[in-house]
């Protein structure tokens, strides 16, 4: 095989111009592809992994809508047993803060209580 010959190396992103005298019995397919394709066309390797990207984000919204239902309802029964929504809410969100920050915040809360006379 002569130097001329031998195939380029190529990023697997990367589309490159048809060129209908390069065009190999494994190629055919994918040449036709590229010469049917409109300019700034993406085909091939390149368009299906954004495909990829897009369902598994489309994939993941699916789930988070449903996790967002499921923790609706656990909030509806915990209300329906009398527990008040909005307080488990917030003791939720002090949970999932460091020590430090949620006693610096709880401490800024009574000086600010203190300050407008509501102690």
């Amino acid at each position: 095989m002569s130097e001329n010959s031998l195939p380029t190396q190529h990023h697997p992103d990367q589309v490159e111009a048809f060129d209908p005298e390069e065009v190999r019995p494994d190629t055919a397919a994918a040449a036709e592809e590229l010469a049917a394709a409109g300019p700034g066309a993406i085909i091939g390797v390149t368009a299906d992994r954004l495909r990829g990207f897009f369902e598994r984000v489309e994939r993941l919204e699916e789930e988070r809508k449903a996790i967002g239902e499921d923790i609706n309802e656990i909030f509806s029964e915990a209300k329906s047993l009398g527990f008040d929504v909005p307080i488990m809410r917030a003791v939720i969100a002090l949970r999932k803060m460091e020590t430090q920050a949620r006693l610096e915040r709880e401490e800024l809360i009574d000086v600010y209580k203190h300050a407008v006379g509501m102690d």
